[in-house]
């Protein structure tokens, strides 16, 4: 797994590199970004010399199940999933998965029962860091065993992006698959050790609740019971 956990609209920290690297190769809008620019510039690419298959981000309209995440995968190789629970103004963890070998459907409901299990093993810990948790550390606690309750639901609509190795002449049908939104290309050579992904979420955007800059995500909203 490249990346267990992170607040989702905050910067992940960078994978290791690549032996004889010393830099990583980020996907995803930078903070701060403006989205339209951001969703301009992942589709105003030169024509590449090299043609040979790339990895990439692709970014969902909307949190996705498993199935029709899989559906709009059809022309990509599933490496991936980038989870995360959609509970309205309530900063939930991002969780990058590895993909195991099953067929997609398969794959993606299997990174959301571990992702599940992540979320009560994050509840757990927290729970057992101190006697008297502050204010915020019970918010942490029961954001984590509602994502973890969530996410052992079957059908889960809890999957926002996908790491991918797609062939170039494919791009055209995977950013018109429906429920995409937006899919970043790496560059040629890049590797899976160097990838590093912060996806746009389906609440940033002009005319979404985030509005049209990429920032943190709002953190005032109710927790849902587990």
């Amino acid at each position: 797994m490249l990346v267990t956990a992170w607040a989702a609209g905050t910067q992940l920290s960078p994978p290791a590199p690549d032996a004889g690297s010393t830099d990583a190769v980020r996907l995803g809008p930078a903070a701060g970004e403006d989205v339209a620019g951001y969703l301009a510039r992942t589709v105003d690419l030169p024509a590449p010399a090299d043609r040979t298959p790339r990895l990439a981000l692709v970014q969902f309209d909307a949190a996705l199940t498993p199935d029709a995440a899989a559906t709009a995968l059809t022309r990509t190789t599933l490496l991936a999933a980038v989870v995360r629970v959609p509970f309205p103004r309530v900063q939930t963890a991002l969780r990058e998965v590895d993909a195991p070998p099953a067929p997609p459907p398969a794959a993606l409901r299997a990174a959301l029962t571990t992702a599940g299990g992540e979320a009560a093993a994050d509840a757990a810990a927290a729970a057992s860091a101190g006697a008297s948790p502050s204010q915020a550390d019970t918010r942490r606690i029961a954001v984590a065993r509602a994502e973890a309750a969530a996410l052992g639901r079957p059908g889960c609509a809890c999957l926002v992006g996908a790491v991918v190795r797609v062939e170039l002449a494919a791009l055209p049908v995977v950013r018109a698959a429906p429920g995409v939104r937006a899919v970043q290309v790496a560059p040629p050579g890049t590797s899976r050790a160097r990838l590093a992904v912060s996806p746009l979420l389906p609440e940033q955007g002009p005319g979404r609740p985030d509005g049209p800059v990429v920032g943190p995500v709002p953190d005032d909203g109710p927790v849902p019971p587990a």
